[in-house]
């Protein structure tokens, strides 16, 4: 029989530091993760509610487009940001609903995950009325 002069394979130091590796990865995928699906449920509510909204002019019913949004917010269950928070602004490009948030969720120990989601959807306008 021949003696190998060298290993094939993982040894038992870099199969400990390739499983811990993937393993923290998983980790941080599995924490932070739904941040990040729940902002994009959050763009589609607001996105939605935009398209929908009854712009004549420079008007708009602000008391109808929190209650939309509250009906998104309770059938898709967004929890990281209210209704209440998303603004409607107005710029010379037009009106926007806009929001500003900050998500946070405890990675381990006492390492916190902050993630920030800012965006713009401008309101249509419907000509006449």
């Amino acid at each position: 029989m021949n003696a190998r002069t060298s290993q094939l394979g993982l040894g038992l130091w870099s199969g400990l530091y390739l499983f811990g590796s993937l393993a923290f990865i998983a980790l941080c995928g599995i924490k932070i993760g739904p941040l990040f699906l729940n902002e994009f449920t959050v763009n589609k509510a607001v996105r939605d509610v935009a398209a929908q909204a009854a712009v004549v002019g420079s008007e708009v019913d602000v008391a109808a487009l929190r209650s939309a949004l509250q009906k998104r917010w309770d059938v898709d269950y967004i929890d990281q940001v209210e209704p209440r928070d998303i603004k409607v602004v107005r710029t010379q490009a037009g009106l926007f609903l806009s929001y500003d948030y900050d998500a946070e969720v405890p990675l381990f120990a006492n390492i916190i995950v902050v993630a920030h989601f800012a965006d713009d959807i401008p309101l249509r306008a419907v000509t006449g009325g």
